[in-house]
């Protein structure tokens, strides 16, 4: 039997995103709220719920609610504890606020955890008993799909692939975490990574530095651009390495956009699992780009609301 449709809510630090979603398919386009607009949760919240009930106007249908936030997210208890470049959402009870101005049954999740079960329910990670999903952006962020379902941890905090360490010596992190991964190959640290690389070449680097202008750089040949790719492939494969060992998955799965360098990313990767794991780990691990970019917040959460109902 067909579930009713639902409201997925992708909470970004630019901008709100929401859509009625059936199963993987959007039945409406996506309606966008400024973030920064408001400077005051309990604003922000109001401008969601007048979103939501504008929604419910055309769909009255919908039947639950699922919001992705940024940040400290409790499953369970429905609290957010900070949101990612959003100021003054400090225990904020969102879930329960949501729920009671809407009147429908409303569920919140961590955005990469959202990213991770849209992969496992619809994408690039179905079928998958065990799998390790990543996102590569200004941060690092992960999920993880144990035992056919998504693992939170005690403390809903589990799969901060982005917090764990990659040298022990190595840059500061934000609490404590010496040599953290996200401080090697955010967005911004893999532009400084580029700046020092095309340096010790004795070149000026190029103007305006991104990873979208280091792929196409690499793309038509440049050999710094393409080094800079196989430092970031190294690092980020350093920490895989150990998150192989440690739960044996079957496939891992990396989305956001410094994953859209493609094999420039992806096949130095390869190289370095192949090279540091047994065969046993390696053999039969799927090493896969996300099928989902933009939307994959709203079907994460939205597959998750569906679940209410």
């Amino acid at each position: 039997m067909t579930k009713p449709p639902v409201i997925g809510i992708d909470f970004g630090g630019t901008s709100v995103k929401l859509a009625v979603v059936e199963g993987e398919n959007l039945l409406t386009g996506i309606q966008r709220i400024p973030t920064q607009d408001f400077d005051h949760p309990d604003l922000l919240i109001d401008a969601i719920v007048d979103a939501i009930a504008a929604i419910r106007v055309t769909h009255p249908d919908v039947a639950a609610i699922g919001i992705g936030v940024p940040g400290a997210v409790n499953f369970f208890t429905g609290m957010t504890y900070n949101l990612t470049n959003v100021k003054g959402w400090t225990a904020v009870p969102l879930r329960d606020i949501v729920a009671e101005k809407t009147g429908l049954p409303t569920v919140i999740e961590n955005d990469a955890n959202c990213m991770a079960y849209a992969e496992w329910k619809y994408g690039a990670a179905k079928g998958c008993q065990h799998a390790v999903c990543v996102t590569l952006g200004t941060g690092v962020g992960g999920g993880l799909i144990l035992n056919g379902g998504l693992f939170r941890g005690a403390a809903c905090a589990a799969g901060e692939i982005g917090q764990m360490s990659i040298d022990l010596h190595g840059v500061p992190g934000p609490y404590g975490n010496t040599g953290a991964l996200e401080r090697y190959i955010g967005n911004r640290q893999i532009v400084g990574m580029a700046v020092s690389t095309y340096r010790e070449h004795g070149l000026e680097p190029p103007a305006d530095l991104s990873p979208e202008s280091l792929a196409a750089a690499a793309t038509a040949g440049d050999a710094v651009a393409l080094e800079v790719w196989d430092k970031v492939a190294h690092c980020l494969g350093f920490c895989l390495m150990s998150v192989v060992y440690l739960l044996n998955p079957e496939a891992i799965v990396i989305g956001g956009g410094v994953s859209e360098a493609g094999d420039l990313l992806f096949n130095p990767l390869r190289k370095t699992l192949a090279n540091s794991l047994t065969a046993e780990c390696f053999n039969d691990l799927r090493l896969v780009h996300a099928r989902y970019g933009n939307t994959a917040g709203i079907l994460g959460s939205s597959a998750m609301a569906a679940e209410l109902v």
